[in-house]
């Protein structure tokens, strides 16, 4: 390698501030070293990274493709030199966190003032939304996510493994009789989470693979925990992830139907998910250290189902 690792920020700087001189003040270096450095690079690669004139300068497609792999070469660099110096130190800074709705009100939110109260320094932001694997590339240093994972990019750590089941109040199992066949049931549900209703969502039925349409027909929501209470209410059949029903099955206020039709179980898994060309800050470690005691905690059934 010809190029000197040592000047991708100064190349980085000129981009970010829009000129050499700018460059220059930000860094608080001499402009003649801003240009020495980036024509060392330009020579060192044997590319031209930028067009420059007198008045203007303007990026070139090299430039631009180069550019992200400085960027992520400079981040990691940045993280390693975070990492060792926080290793026996607490975490400060800023941690930005990307979380599904259900899963912060029901899981996390009864347990985030301990955190606080643990890791003072951390400067934490939230980001509720049910999108959080879009946001991780430039928003967010870490997400949740319901479900299969699809970009192969992201390091995943499965949280729950999260078993979808069929549930219904005790009040209207005393009216209602929920069926044994997909057609019957179908005939019996309300109300369902918005990602499960689908037109051939898959089920086994005593074993055997079928689908069930809830695509039609039935009051779709976003989040589980209203399925939960509508159901609780009296409003027929739905499933729900077993995580957000522990504490109402327990309590009678829930009731689980039907264990001859069965879902996949990867339908309603929750997976921590970061980028997987970064290293693992200190900040980023803590937090989800964090996140898989509550998941532990859940799956024992001693999380406060609220």
């Amino acid at each position: 390698m010809k190029w000197k690792l040592d000047d991708l920020p100064v190349f980085l700087a000129v981009l970010e501030q829009g000129g050499l001189s700018a460059a220059a003040r930000a860094l608080d270096a001499p402009k003649s070293t801003v240009s020495a450095a980036l024509t060392r690079l330009e020579s060192g690669l044997g590319l031209r990274l930028i067009d420059r004139s007198s008045r203007s300068l303007r990026i070139t497609a090299e430039g631009e493709a180069f550019a992200r792999q400085a960027q992520l070469i400079v981040e990691q660099a940045r993280e390693a030199d975070a990492l060792m110096a926080g290793l026996g130190t607490a975490p400060t800074g800023r941690l930005t966190v990307a979380l599904p709705p259900a899963f912060c009100l029901s899981m996390l939110a009864p347990h985030l003032p301990a955190f606080r109260a643990q890791h003072p320094g951390l400067e934490l932001e939230i980001v509720v939304t049910s999108q959080g694997a879009a946001l991780v590339r430039d928003r967010v240093d870490l997400a949740v996510v319901v479900g299969a994972l699809e970009d192969s990019e992201l390091v995943s750590r499965p949280l729950i493994a999260g078993e979808l089941i069929w549930v219904a109040s005790p009040q209207w199992l005393k009216s209602h009789t929920p069926g044994e066949t997909l057609e019957q049931v179908r005939a019996q549900v309300q109300i369902c989470e918005t990602r499960y209703a689908q037109r051939r969502l898959p089920v086994h039925v005593h074993g055997e693979a079928a689908h069930i349409d809830l695509s039609r027909g039935v009051t779709k929501v976003s989040d589980p925990l209203v399925v939960r209470r509508v159901v609780m209410e009296g409003g027929g059949l739905s499933p729900l992830p077993h995580h957000y029903g522990t504490e109402a099955l327990a309590s009678g206020q829930l009731v689980q139907v039907l264990p001859h039709i069965c879902f996949d179980r990867a339908s309603s898994q929750l997976t921590a998910v970061y980028p997987g060309r970064r290293l693992l800050s200190l900040r980023v470690r803590v937090f989800l250290d964090f996140l898989l005691s509550l998941a532990t905690a859940a799956s024992s059934g001693s999380v406060a189902d609220q």
